[in-house]
């Protein structure tokens, strides 16, 4: 998130789809004003009594709750392939300052760990997709900011960058987090659970990940664009 900021001094924040609050609340502790945009009930109710100081909005990317050129940069958290840049590319654009930010981030796990690749195809795209693995996030995310019916782009070309970091896991916990993915969430449920069948199978199988806990190598991916 510094880097992403880094060209705004006293930056001026929209979390746009921000879920619970998470990427929210390490934007507060950055020492930014933050504006948090959720188009979920039930998560805005956490993010507001989670962070009451903020200012927490229901809406989305295609209809932004504020005035033109209100914030200095637009952050999205595993949230930007949600949305529609036809329309919300515009929408992005005039919440924005003169020169303002549009970067999201994703988690995506590292390829330092020859395991990883087991696990993908044990689980298939619907576990671990096109934007979970390094090289994949990069070509997925490098005109996500374009909109798809011919337009011009609102946004420059992006920088992106990536930072390493790592999570201490289990198999058990990992199993947990992978059954919440989305393309495992639409799945019928016997597909599903053959699915998470085959990630625990996989798991069990492999002296990394068999017994106790492992870090499970992690990068975010940050493509960061001007207006």
């Amino acid at each position: 998130m510094r880097w992403a900021l880094e060209p705004a001094s006293a930056p001026r924040v929209l979390d746009l789809g921000a879920g619970t609050g998470k990427l929210t609340a390490t934007l507060v502790a950055l020492g930014a004003e933050v504006i948090a945009v959720e188009p979920d009930p039930a998560m805005l109710t956490e993010l507001r009594r989670s962070l009451p100081a903020v200012r927490a909005l229901p809406g989305g990317a295609e209809a932004i709750p504020l005035p033109d050129a209100s914030v200095d940069a637009v952050l999205a958290g595993n949230a930007m392939h949600w949305f529609d840049m036809t329309v919300a590319g515009p929408e992005i654009a005039r919440v924005l300052a003169p020169g303002g930010i549009l970067a999201g981030l994703w988690n995506v796990m590292g390829d330092g760990d020859e395991w990883v690749s087991g696990l993908a195809r044990a689980g298939g795209s619907a576990a671990i997709g096109p934007r979970d693995t390094p090289a994949g996030w990069r070509a997925e995310t490098a005109d996500m900011h374009l909109p798809k019916n011919g337009e011009p782009a609102r946004f420059g070309t992006p920088e992106q960058a990536e930072f390493p970091h790592g999570q201490r896991r289990t198999a058990d916990s990992l199993v947990a987090t992978l059954a919440t993915r989305a393309g495992l969430l639409v799945m019928p449920e016997q597909e599903q659970e053959a699915t998470l069948g085959r990630i625990r199978a996989f798991l069990a199988s492999r002296p990394e990940t068999a017994r106790g806990k492992f870090t499970l190598t992690m990068r975010t991916g940050v493509p960061s664009r001007r207006s």
